[in-house]
């Protein structure tokens, strides 16, 4: 005669012990995941943020080196039409520069534009309301009297925390933290030997406790090559 063996089930007190280790186990892989994600995201957003100051800086250089300002002056001072200035201005958390430079680009073929342009390059509010600011450019391909107003405007960087820009007098040797070449009290006529721009980007974490975190600081120094005005003497 055969004895049947019963077959012992798991209570239900094992089952729930089962589910919760395996919710445990679940959770932590989740988390494991998602922290790795989140670091990927951020170094992501560091490179991005960092290539785009690279790339603001590399374009503020080569436009700087090419800043001039011009002696032709017409006899008769009403039939001036150009005005050429370098302009540099405080403010925070942005400084501002304006200046004539040889720096325009002819982007169609035969179209009736040089390679003299003004532009500029200050702090503006983002308009998308979020309480940071902009590093622009503004470019006017045509000089005329108002060399500081007119052109287009574009965003070089966004989301900075500052930008500083010092020039070098050439006969003083000090660094200043403004210029005018269009006042007898300022710097007339002539050209910084040296401009420095101190550029800082929020590193991308732009609402909460971690924006003030991961700053991109770059710093560097622009000698400009024309430091005297063009004359009919010096073509």
């Amino acid at each position: 005669m055969s004895v049947r063996r019963k077959v012992r089930g798991f209570t239900l007190i094992e089952v729930l012990i089962s589910i919760a280790i395996l919710a445990a186990i679940t959770s932590l892989l989740f988390g494991a995941f998602s922290a790795l994600k989140r670091s990927k995201d951020g170094l992501t957003r560091m490179q991005d943020r960092q290539r785009e100051a690279r790339l603001a800086m590399a374009r503020m250089t080569r436009e700087l080196q090419s800043a001039y300002l011009s002696a032709h002056l017409p006899i008769n001072q009403a039939l001036m039409i150009q005005k050429t200035i370098f302009r540099g201005e405080r403010g925070t958390p942005a400084d501002r520069v304006d200046f004539t430079a040889f720096a325009n680009m002819r982007l169609e073929k035969d179209s009736h534009v040089s390679d003299q342009c003004e532009i500029a390059y200050y702090g503006s509010p983002n308009p998308d309301g979020s309480g940071t600011n902009d590093l622009v450019r503004r470019v006017d391909s045509s000089i005329d009297l108002e060399p500081t107003k007119g052109g287009k405007v574009e965003v070089l960087a966004t989301d900075i925390d500052l930008f500083d820009l010092q020039y070098l007098d050439a006969q003083t040797g000090q660094w200043q933290e403004g210029w005018d070449t269009t006042q007898s009290t300022g710097q007339l006529d002539r050209l910084p030997l040296q401009v420095r721009i101190i550029l800082v980007l929020n590193g991308g974490a732009r609402a909460g406790s971690e924006r003030s975190r991961n700053t991109i600081r770059l710093v560097t120094k622009v000698g400009l090559n024309i430091l005297q005005p063009l004359t009919f003497a010096t073509l």
